[in-house]
């Protein structure tokens, strides 16, 4: 069974960039189609972005335009690099298919304080 192990997380201030990372065990990501999520303290677990293939990507609204999801096939990896952050996207960040498909990871922390 494929389990992601996400990464990259931190302590940023508000302005900055970080750059999340997506890994699986037990598997590849390389023939699913992807997604970023994030839970913010007090609110339920909601979608950051897609990619569908290597290159179709999507994103909702909350980090529209701040925010760009790619692919490593090299690393086998799903990236998530987040720009102009701002303190309401503090959160917990994780990797999942747009359906769920695998059990959730631990998720890394990310933290926008001065």
């Amino acid at each position: 069974q494929v389990r992601v192990v996400e990464s990259g997380g931190g302590l940023v201030q508000p302005g900055g960039s970080l750059r999340l990372s997506c890994a699986a065990s037990g598997g590849s990501l390389r023939t699913f189609n992807m997604a970023w999520y994030r839970q913010r303290p007090g609110k339920q677990r909601e979608l950051v972005a897609e990619i569908f293939g290597d290159h179709i990507t999507e994103y909702a609204d909350p980090m529209k335009g701040r925010s760009t999801i790619s692919r490593d096939n090299i690393k086998d990896t799903v990236l998530l690099q987040m720009n102009n952050l701002k303190p309401e996207d503090t959160a917990v960040y994780y990797c999942n298919t747009p359906t769920r498909l695998f059990p959730w990871g631990q998720g890394t922390q990310v933290t926008v304080s001065s």
